[in-house]
């Protein structure tokens, strides 16, 4: 049985990439995770871009486990603080910080601001490497919406950026955290980039 390793050790990543990529369970490719090979290790980040980082980390992941590898980068961009926090987005505050601390910053950010200052995107970068063959896969997805002024109440662990972004859907905006299922499946950017990877990885891994 073949398998695949997805490099997060992000919960809720694991979550949704586990999702989009469930397909390939169909033809018997095991979707494997950091915590299931035990692995404690993380690489240090030092990408200028999101793909750089994602690169690196599915890289570094695919030579300990000696697996094709799935690793992704991703964050928010605030038009208003310049692009911020942008590739550090987890790093924002100088050290992982908590989702909560994390939303906290951002509202103090944009204090007082109007909903015209408030413009946003959340992107992502998917990066596929097998060790074996050397072959690189990347997928960016982004998509555009305005930092609300008070989070979700339906936030999800994991996703600090998503309990403040607001989605334009069908002329009115909601939380991205308040997406149905349909919802997700035509929005949702993670999901937009794994689907548009998918049949790239599933031509590799299947030959």
């Amino acid at each position: 049985m073949k398998s695949l390793l997805i490099a997060t050790h992000n919960p809720a990543k694991i979550t949704e990439i586990k999702l989009g990529l469930k397909p390939l369970t169909k033809f018997g490719i095991k979707l494997l995770t950091i915590s299931d090979l035990k692995i404690s290790k993380k690489p240090n980040e030092t990408g200028k871009t999101f793909e750089e980082n994602a690169m690196l980390k599915a890289k570094y992941y695919a030579k300990i486990s000696k697996l094709p590898t799935i690793a992704d980068d991703g964050g928010v961009a605030i038009q208003e603080l310049n692009g911020e926090p942008g590739i550090k987005s987890r790093l924002w505050l100088g050290y992982d910080a908590t989702d909560q601390e994390l939303i906290e910053h951002t509202l103090k950010e944009l204090k007082g601001k109007p909903m015209s200052k408030r413009k946003a995107y959340l992107e992502t970068c998917l990066c596929f490497f097998d060790p074996i063959t050397n072959i690189i896969i990347h997928q960016k997805e982004r998509i555009n919406g305005l930092i609300a002024v008070k989070p979700s109440p339906e936030r999800m662990e994991g996703y600090p950026f998503r309990s403040l972004f607001l989605i334009n859907v069908n002329g009115k905006y909601k939380y991205y955290d308040g997406l149905n299922s349909s919802e997700q499946r035509q929005l949702n950017h993670r999901l937009l980039a794994i689907s548009r990877l998918l049949p790239k990885i599933q031509k590799h891994l299947l030959k």
